[in-house]
Parts: C-alpha cells; sequence; structure tokens
C-alpha cells in the first residue's frame, strides 16, 4: 500500500523531477518495499508455525493410532492363539463326550417297523416277548431280560406315518450281539405280524452321521461281492475275493476302489 501512494505522489507533479527529490523517493519506495516484505515474511511464518503444529499434532496422533494398533494386533494373535487351543480341547472333549454316550448306548438296540398301537403297561417286558416272535426261539429262547424299553422321545406320528423306533437295553450284552448279528444275516426277512422290521445298533448322532457318510457306497460293494462292514464309530472294512481285508478310510477312497474295480 505504501508503495502505491508514493507511485501516486510521484505522479501528482507532471514537471521534472530533480536528482534528490528522485533520492528521497527512491529512499522511500525501498523502506516502504521492505516494510511490507517485513509484514508478510512474518504472516508467512506465522502461517507456517501454525502447519507445522498441526503436523506435528497429526504426527503424535498418527504415533498414538499406530501404538494402538500394534497392542490391538498384538492382542488379537494372542487371542487367536487362544481360540486355537480352546477349538483343540472342545475337539478333543466332543470326542470324549461322543465315547461316553457311546459306550452307554452299548447295550441298546433300535427296532423299526413296530406298529404305534404296539404298547403296553409293562414295555420292557412286552417287547421282550415281541422280540421273540421277531427272532424265532432258535435265536432267542426265552424272552431276553430289558432293563429298559421305550419309543422314541418325539411326537406321535399320525395315523399311517411311518411309527417311533423302539429303544431296548438289553441286560445281557452277549444277548444284544446275538440280536444284531441274526439281524444283519436277517436283514429285510425280518417280519412282525406280516410288516418288515428292521434291528440297528443304537448308535448316538454324531456316530449316525459318520457312517451315513458310506451309505452311497455300500451298496455297490455289496453287489459287487466285497462283504463291507463299519466299524464302530465310522470305519469301513471290505473283504475281498481272495479273502484280505482292507480298510477304506473315507467314502472318497471307496469310491476310487469301486472305480478300480469294475
Amino acid at each position: 500500500m505504501a508503495t502505491r501512494n508514493l507511485r501516486h505522489e510521484a505522479k501528482k507533479d507532471d514537471g521534472p523531477v530533480d536528482g534528490a527529490t528522485m533520492t528521497r523517493l527512491m529512499d522511500e519506495l525501498k523502506l516502504a518495499f521492505t516494510a511490507e516484505f517485513r509484514t508478510f515474511a512474518a504472516s508467512l511464518e506465522s502461517r507456517l508455525d501454525g502447519i507445522q503444529l498441526a503436523v506435528t499434532d497429526h504426527t503424535q496422533r498418527l504415533a498414538s493410532v499406530e501404538d494402538g494398533l500394534n497392542t490391538w494386533s498384538g492382542r488379537m494373535v494372542e487371542l487367536e492363539a487362544r481360540c486355537t487351543a480352546q477349538d483343540e480341547v472342545i475337539g478333543k472333549l466332543k470326542t470324549k463326550l461322543t465315547d461316553v454316550e457311546s459306550r452307554s448306548r452299548r447295550s441298546n438296540i433300535r427296532i423299526l417297523g413296530l406298529d404305534e398301537s404296539l404298547h403296553s403297561d409293562h414295555p420292557s417286558v412286552f417287547f421282550a416277548e415281541i422280540l421273540v416272535e421277531i427272532m424265532g426261539k432258535d435265536v432267542l429262547p426265552e424272552p431276553p431280560e430289558l432293563d429298559r424299553c421305550h419309543r422314541m422321545p418325539t411326537p406321535k406320528p399320525a395315523p399311517g406315518s411311518r411309527p417311533r423306533a423302539v429303544i431296548a437295553r438289553l441286560h445281557r450284552y452277549r444277548i444284544k450281539e446275538t440280536i444284531i448279528l441274526e439281524a444283519r444275516k436277517r436283514r429285510g426277512k425280518l417280519t412282525y405280524k406280516g410288516k418288515p422290521i428292521l434291528i440297528f445298533e443304537d448308535y448316538c448322532p454324531e456316530v449316525v452321521e459318520q457312517r451315513a457318510r458310506y451309505r452311497d457306497v455300500m451298496g455297490p460293494l455289496y453287489q459287487r461281492g466285497f462283504k463291507p462292514s463299519l466299524q464302530f464309530p465310522a470305519r469301513l472294512v471290505i473283504r475281498t475275493k481272495d479273502g484280505t481285508r482292507m480298510h477304506l478310510p473315507s467314502p472318497k477312497d471307496a469310491e476310487d476302489f469301486l472305480k478300480t474295480r469294475p
């Protein structure tokens, strides 16, 4: 602004300007320019200081965020490791629980096909007599001793629907094994009052799920004469034509085996 004023004053005088006046004007212009430059420099310096403070603040905040992220990252790694360890523990506990439940069912059999109308106030005695009729007196000369016997604890099906299975716990394990072996030999031939009956082991749900994975390969293996059997809990063993026993670890292995035996 000062330099503009000086220029304006110089233009007012249209006459000749002597050397002293010119020197004075140049000195005043120099002083004015110097003052304006210092004012501008001071303003710029102030702004730069503000920017520097902001940058410093942001740097500190970013460093704090970085430290926090590093801390949380470390905790996440620790939690992941703990979760992995817990998963292993839970897996072992599930295996133990399945084993304990399976052992508690070792003496149980599951009978399918008995009409819902068949019931009694004394089911252990009633179904023991029915087992004799199903298996025959050559297998069961007398009614087996049943500790407990009941239908599956599910809602009663509508008339005409598939009846609920009967769960029976035999007092003597050897008699239970006799019934299961005979039921396997006569699968599809057991009847009661003209209706087909099936008798199986009473496995826990986890074991049933594992064994169900082999359902699609069991039929083809039977048809080709390999005599497949599922050992507890779900271990597929077959017998080849020369009598050799083979273990097929998974359904995929069984499928691959069938592909090599057209």
